[in-house]
């Protein structure tokens, strides 16, 4: 029997939202390393999942037909399914664990992504596609809550900086395999290889214990025989309603560019550029690697400067390095680039965990995670589909050129979050939790 299972005899002691360790003695934990591993691993699978369409895309729309805005739809509608899976598998993860409702949403994922290879049709990929995109949208959230209440205070940026660049190694990996598993077994191939992660979660659940901080609250809980929903929690005061949408809307362009440079930068690459296959997978390698270079970079800025000051860097160097990638042609410099792009576009990834984890209390950090990301994720969702229609009116560069300004917008909705230092504190219960 795993540790979570027990919860309820655990002794009632006050709920910091820390875990084991003290809240500002920056010590790191084994138990800390291994969570933020398992939570770095799932994201990772979570990245290989979502970017292996961008490159399978040219192979499916010949092989089935499809118009471009299908196309487009197809990139668009797991995104959309990540909405309903925040929705859902957040307040889960609040009341069943972290590590056990993570592993449950990287199982959905991984066993849609395998059955897409079956797909004869746009109606049922589209099908597919959305209920691993439900599992998608499950698993970021759960991994950040367990990534930040693993770690101390002091380093929480850090951690979930870390769960962020597992996203950029799975990314990493599908630009990796695309090429040779597409020349050998076609588009098909990639999606078959994405059931590997269901294995991965059902070793790793089997592994690892549920946090202290959730331990602990969920012992209260069990004592008080009171429960108060998780998701009153976003709205609980007109500060966290400020707070919340503010979040939402920085998580909304922050997918909303990643999104709309990842999906068709491979197309970008090789219609404008000259690219082929394999090359347009090498310099997308390049680009990813410089956003894992950027969110460790970021990890270590908000940690030690504040998380808002660390954003309005990030923020302006991707509006200024997006837009003067749209005007590069030579492929040399498309290479140099795009690895500053990426450290700038998406450096930011890892600093969204740390700064929901730190404004949200425990009893529902992950119900946060999940919802006010997965909205943010929902509306970027949307940046595919845009992408490819201004594309198709102006040209890719220009749509590029337009990602560039959404950046602009980010700033200022940071003004809306508490720039917090330290974590928010945990609410007593006291008959309404």
């Amino acid at each position: 029997m795993n540790r979570d299972e027990t919860a309820p005899d655990q002794p009632v002691v006050p709920d910091t939202g820390q875990g084991a360790t003290p809240p500002d003695d920056g010590q790191v934990t084994p138990y800390g390393r291994k969570a933020v591993f398992a939570a770095t691993l799932g994201y990772a699978m979570d990245g290989f999942d979502l970017q292996i369409l961008s490159f399978a895309l040219p192979a499916i729309v010949l092989s089935l037909g499809l118009s471009t805005t299908e196309a487009g739809w197809l990139a668009t509608i797991p995104l959309l399914g990540t909405v309903t899976g925040a929705l859902i598998f957040g307040a889960l993860a609040d009341r069943y664990g972290r590590v056990r409702v993570m592993a449950y949403s990287i199982i959905l994922f991984a066993v849609f992504t395998g059955l897409t290879a079956l797909s004869q049709g746009f109606v049922e990929m589209a099908i597919f596609r959305f209920i691993a995109g439900i599992g998608i949208g499950g698993e970021f959230g759960v991994g950040m809550a367990l990534a930040a209440e693993a770690f101390p205070a002091l380093k929480r940026a850090r951690a979930t900086s870390c769960v962020g660049v597992g996203f950029q190694l799975g990314v990493l990996l599908a630009a990796l395999l695309a090429a040779p598993v597409i020349s050998t077994w076609g588009w098909r191939g990639l999606f078959v290889i994405g059931i590997f992660p269901a294995i991965v979660a059902a070793v790793f659940r089997s592994r690892l214990r549920e946090p202290e901080a959730f331990l602990e609250h969920r012992a209260r809980v069990a004592v008080r025989k009171e429960r108060r929903s998780s998701y009153a929690y976003l709205v609980a005061d007109p500060v966290i309603r400020r707070t919340s949408l503010g979040i939402v809307l920085i998580c909304a362009i922050q997918n909303f560019g990643y999104y709309g440079i990842m999906t068709w930068l491979p197309t970008y690459l090789s219609k404008n550029i000259g690219l082929s296959l394999t090359k347009s997978s090498l310099w997308t390698a390049v680009t990813v690697a410089g956003m894992v270079f950027g969110i460790l970079v970021f990890g270590q800025l908000a940690d030690r400067i504040g998380r808002r000051k660390a954003f309005w860097i990030f923020q302006a160097g991707a509006c200024l390095s997006l837009f003067g990638y749209s005007q590069l042609t030579a492929p040399l410099a498309v290479l140099v680039g795009g690895a500053i792009m990426g450290i700038f576009a998406n450096g930011m990834l890892g600093g969204y965990g740390a700064v929901i984890a730190d404004n949200y209390p425990t009893a529902a950090r992950a119900t946060a995670q999940n919802v006010l990301f997965g909205l943010g994720r929902g509306i970027g969702g949307f940046a595919p589909l845009v992408v490819a229609l201004l594309a198709g009116s102006y040209g890719f560069a220009t749509a590029l050129s337009f990602l560039a300004l959404i950046y602009i917008v980010d700033m200022f909705a940071l003004l809306l979050i508490p720039d917090r230092r330290t974590p928010v504190a945990e609410p007593a219960l006291t008959g309404s939790e």
